[in-house]
């Protein structure tokens, strides 16, 4: 999470506010853009997401890697395979590998928002995710 940090405080100096969907999330998914700035080949974007109670990100993957830190509720994650590849109570970080082998979800089981601090490492210009088809999970 350093890591992290670091990059957060040489984005801070580029703030620039806006709301926008990153996937086809459930209703009330939110994501808010606090930086971004791109170094040679890369985009690097800080956003702020937040899935209400019962919602979800919709099946999705990126072609970059992302960052992500749990600043409140416990995000609950899946693989194409319905699988649980995690759970990320407040504190936890979480990391996403790229490509369209790495197609996920993940979801507010709980009953307070899940507030997330997401750094996506892109290709310049590569949108946030590529949305996927629904692998056919029983949970959804």
């Amino acid at each position: 999470m350093s890591r992290l940090g670091v990059i957060t405080a040489v984005l801070a100096a580029l703030s620039l506010p806006a709301t926008a969907q990153a996937t086809p999330g459930g209703p009330g998914v939110t994501a808010k853009l606090i930086a971004q700035t791109t170094v040679g080949n890369r985009d690097y974007v800080l956003r702020e997401i937040t899935i209400p109670p019962g919602q979800g990100t919709g099946w999705h993957h990126h072609d970059g890697t992302l960052y992500g830190y749990v600043k409140q509720g416990t995000l609950s994650h899946f693989d194409a395979t319905c699988a649980s590849d995690g759970v990320y109570p407040k504190g936890s970080s979480i990391q996403e590998p790229s490509g369209a082998d790495h197609v996920h979800i993940g979801q507010n089981r709980g009953t307070t928002d899940v507030v997330l601090e997401v750094l996506y490492v892109l290709p310049h210009g590569a949108p946030f995710a590529q949305d996927a088809a629904d692998p056919g999970c029983d949970f959804e």
